[in-house]
């Protein structure tokens, strides 16, 4: 069964405060394991802290100066859970291992002095058993993944139905109303109009409707012999929609910054759909940011669902999002709250993505912030 696994392939973390344990245990499996060692818990947390995406096993001495092992592997399995714990302890400690196995901090103990044999046994044994854990977290991963798109596609699909159906009447209504206020504003004499104020406002609320209408025949509407067919240069085009809402932005005291190079690669969209997406993201932005804020957009080269692509960044300092509003920005199948806090808009957004067979997601830091980023093939294929 040996030769299924790479044994190499994530590390082992051994702690001791005696150096020659240390040397004994690298000399005895230095040659089948990969080995991090350190002399205290506090050294051996750092290495955690630092390694931990690389490391499957933490075995541990129980006494130690300072810290003693049992705090090592429950500060490990706060930091990285996965990671298998094996506590070394010797006959006089086994209180410490019973309390350890009672609140779930190890996978296992093993007394002093520990057999050669054995041990590289229960070393083999503890290394598949992770990299099983981690193929199956990789399919489950996928599988959800997979289902995700399927979802996405099935909505894209429903919605395509929906504004089908629904824009033609709904647009000729709205036109219909649009031009009766047009002309009783045109007839208004000498200030005779009771409520200009209400006439505006139900003006915009049309104007919304229509654009709406507009976004959603867009993102719904797939075209085969225009698909992805218009090769743009990325600063290029972004600097064309900047300069579109510039004004708006200066109106609110936005500083944007392009910091995006000129030396990236071309890409392959669907024009309207590409240039759509970022129109409503820099909209929300613009609606949603402080006056007097700062806005930056960069790109950088990327792998894309193991696709050559770019990585595009549209970062604010504005207030950071709760985390619960950040589970939800970007769920298509989450109710919003009002329509103006990052609703349909960027429902659109994650549409249009999907169609690139990209992918988008939102961030906050943790001294306020969000940062959306958005991944796009060079060559994306037709999606569903």
């Amino acid at each position: 069964m040996d030769n299924t696994f790479d044994f190499k392939k994530f590390a082992i973390l051994y702690v001791d405060d005696e150096e020659m344990s240390r040397k004994y245990f690298t000399r005895a499996f230095g040659e089948l394991f990969r080995i991090y060692t350190a002399g205290n818990a506090r050294d051996g947390l750092k290495i955690i802290q630092e390694k931990g995406a690389e490391i499957a096993i933490l075995m541990t001495d129980q006494r130690m100066p300072g810290e003693k092992g049992v705090w090592l592997l429950e500060q490990t399995r706060e930091l990285r859970p996965t990671i298998l714990r094996i506590l070394v302890t010797a006959f006089t400690d086994m209180d410490a291992a019973i309390a350890a196995i009672n609140s779930g901090a190890i996978y296992k103990y093993i007394s002093k002095p520990w057999d050669k044999m054995q041990l590289e046994l229960e070393l083999k044994q503890a290394l598949e058993f992770f990299m099983l854990q981690q193929e199956r977290e990789e399919l489950l991963k996928e599988r959800s993944a997979l289902l995700r798109e399927r979802m996405i596609a099935n909505r894209i699909g429903s919605l395509g139905l929906v504004a089908a159906g629904l824009s033609q009447h709904i647009r000729n209504s709205m036109v219909a109303v649009k031009t009766f206020l047009d002309l009783l504003e045109e007839q208004k004499d000498g200030g005779s109009l009771r409520d200009p104020d209400l006439l505006r406002s139900v003006r915009a609320d049309i104007e919304k409707i229509v654009g709406l209408l507009t976004d959603l025949r867009i993102v719904s509407t797939n075209p085969a012999d225009a698909a992805f067919s218009s090769e743009v240069n990325p600063r290029t085009a972004l600097a064309g929609i900047l300069t579109e809402l510039q004004p708006a932005f200066s109106a609110r005291r936005i500083e944007v910054e392009n910091q995006i190079p000129e030396t990236l690669p071309a890409l392959h969209v669907d024009s309207p759909k590409f240039k759509r997406l970022f129109e409503l993201l820099l909209q929300d932005e613009l609606a949603m940011l402080p006056a007097g804020s700062r806005l930056q957009l960069a790109a950088t080269e990327a792998t894309v669902n193991g696709r050559a692509g770019l990585a595009f960044t549209i970062a604010d300092n504005g207030p950071a999002l709760p985390q619960d509003t950040l589970n939800l920005v970007l769920d298509p199948f989450a109710t919003k709250g009002k329509p103006s806090e990052y609703g349909i808009n960027l429902m659109i957004c994650l549409f249009i993505v999907h169609h690139h067979g990209g992918v988008i997601e939102v961030q906050s830091g943790p001294a306020g912030g969000n940062t959306f980023t958005i991944r796009l093939p060079l060559q994306p294929e037709k999606t569903a």
